[in-house]
């Protein structure tokens, strides 16, 4: 008997590389591969799924942690192993609140994904030790402190000041120091090349 594996990956070239790592592994079967999380729950309805490998950050605007959290709600016993290239801290945070069984960044995990997928089904849950360092302009993505990080993910939606400080419940210039403190950490020549750089980079989404 084998595991049955879902895909959802919006990269071509690591859904292709997962299929690869699937189908010449004889503990699972590939049951579908697909490029966004939107529709998790039609997929659902239509296959049997032992194991979901899930992406976060989709270019459709799906997002695969609101995916992992319907199937951690309606299918509890689905495994699921998140993957992301992306070193926002807060993804990490949420797949462990949610329930996600593993967590693996793409390019920096030292564990092949195939040895974390039967540790998984094994029961085992694999999570990393820390998040990954970014260049930040002058300085690591991770010298950035937690209510920075806060302001940043907010900035990234492009809100201003007011509306960071409502949604944050802070003042308007607690936000605008946070925003200066990052300026001159980081070398930016302004708040709007912060919030690109931090997105591009994917230290801070939201």
């Amino acid at each position: 008997m084998s595991f049955k594996v879902i895909i959802v990956d919006d990269q071509k070239i690591s859904r292709q590389l997962f299929e690869t790592f699937v189908e010449n592994d004889q503990e699972f079967e590939l049951v579908k591969s697909v490029e966004s999380a939107g529709m998790i729950d039609v997929y659902l309805a239509r296959y049997k799924a032992d194991l979901i490998i899930m992406d976060v950050v989709m270019a459709d605007g799906s997002n695969g942690l609101d995916a992992c959290e319907y199937v951690k709600k309606n299918y509890p016993d689905i495994k699921i192993i998140v993957v992301t290239s992306m070193p926002e801290a807060g993804f990490l945070e949420r797949a462990r609140k949610i329930g996600v069984d593993s967590f693996w960044y793409k390019e920096v995990s030292r564990e092949p994904l195939l040895d974390i997928m039967h540790k998984t089904m094994e029961g085992k849950h694999i999570f990393p030790d820390s998040v990954p360092e970014e260049e930040f302009g002058f300085i690591k993505s991770s010298e950035l402190t937690r209510a920075e990080m806060e302001v940043l993910r907010e900035l990234t939606t492009g809100a201003g000041n007011g509306e960071i400080a409502d949604r944050l419940n802070l003042s308007i210039n607690t936000v605008r120091s946070h925003i200066q403190h990052m300026l001159d950490k980081t070398g930016f020549a302004n708040r709007t090349e912060l919030a690109i750089e931090a997105r591009v980079r994917g230290i801070a989404i939201k």
